[in-house]
């Protein structure tokens, strides 16, 4: 295909289902329907409640607000081309998903890592706490949370925009940026560098924080007291599980995305894709609404108010 300019694409692995199709958005929009009332209902209750206006509630609330975020970048247009016979996606809405979608994993590493070191602060300097988690602290590690994935993710949806495209068939059932620049026929050098800066920051040192974070927790656990002890796992497991989690969903994005994965079935190769944008904003409100007894009290109270 010559160079043009490009104004759809064609998203290739959904299959024909025939009146299955029906079938499937169905299940697809009653789980997009439970993730959106799961984070709502904890939202409104961390709002809502005067008790769970602390700082580690407040970094939930954050979290559960990127999962609205991640999944509105998914579904609707998932929903879409479940029904549709032709899969071509205007370019406009395929790199407006491809900036949401990574926007979305960047926000959740920096959500989690600003998590652990609450943690850590909480566990590991106690009489600190109150001085060091001020709100002016909470409201900057909000913003950066924020605002570094929503501006790197800007620059990098704008170079691959920016390149001449020789194709325009995508081998996913959404729009991706490493799809993408795989299409172009002009030189990719600086979105390579570029991506691999991006996934550096938003991957790697979100990490190293955490592992920081983990390493001085388990050491006065390891010194401490039982209470000690059982404060750390009572709200370190839910974290631990999250990270776990969307972790094993990254790494299988990137390894189909960097590897040829033709041999494995496609009905594989879909789940694997989609596991990172759909398990974690499920898993979340689910772990934390259950784990942490003053939310699931709350919780408890709402849903079976009327019984």
């Amino acid at each position: 295909m010559n160079s043009s300019r490009v104004s759809y694409f064609t998203l290739a692995a959904y299959l024909d289902s025939g009146l299955l199709r029906y079938l499937f958005f169905m299940l697809v929009l009653s789980l997009y329907l439970l993730i959106l009332c799961a984070n709502v209902l904890l939202i409104v209750v961390i709002c809502m409640n005067r008790s769970l206006h602390e700082p580690m509630y407040v970094f939930l609330c954050s979290l559960f607000v990127n999962e609205l975020y991640g999944s509105t970048g998914l579904f609707p247009l998932l929903l879409v081309q479940i029904l549709s016979d032709v899969h071509t996606v205007p370019d406009v809405f395929c790199f407006l998903q491809n900036f949401l979608l990574y926007s979305y994993g960047g926000a959740e590493y920096l959500n989690l890592a600003v998590m652990s070191y609450d943690r850590y602060l909480a566990i590991c300097c106690p009489l600190q706490y109150n001085t060091q988690m001020t709100v002016n602290k909470i409201a900057i590690l909000i913003s950066v949370t924020w605002f570094c994935p929503l501006l790197l993710c800007l620059v990098m949806t704008s170079l691959s925009k920016s390149l001449q495209l020789c194709g325009t068939i995508i081998e996913k059932v959404y729009c991706d940026n490493f799809s993408i620049v795989k299409l172009a026929c002009s030189d990719t050098t600086v979105n390579n560098i570029y991506g691999l800066f991006v996934s550096s920051f938003s991957i790697f040192c979100p990490l190293i924080l955490i592992f920081y974070s983990y390493i001085k927790i388990l050491k006065i656990c390891l010194s401490g007291s039982k209470g000690t002890r059982q404060k750390a796992v009572s709200t370190c497991a839910p974290h631990l599980a999250s990270l776990i989690n969307f972790s094993c969903g990254a790494c299988f994005e990137i390894m189909q995305s960097r590897f040829n994965m033709k041999t494995l079935p496609n009905v594989l190769r879909i789940f694997l894709s989609l596991y990172w944008l759909i398990c974690q904003p499920l898993l979340n409100p689910l772990v934390y609404g259950l784990t942490l007894s003053k939310m699931r009290i709350i919780c408890k109270s709402l849903v079976f108010a009327e019984m």
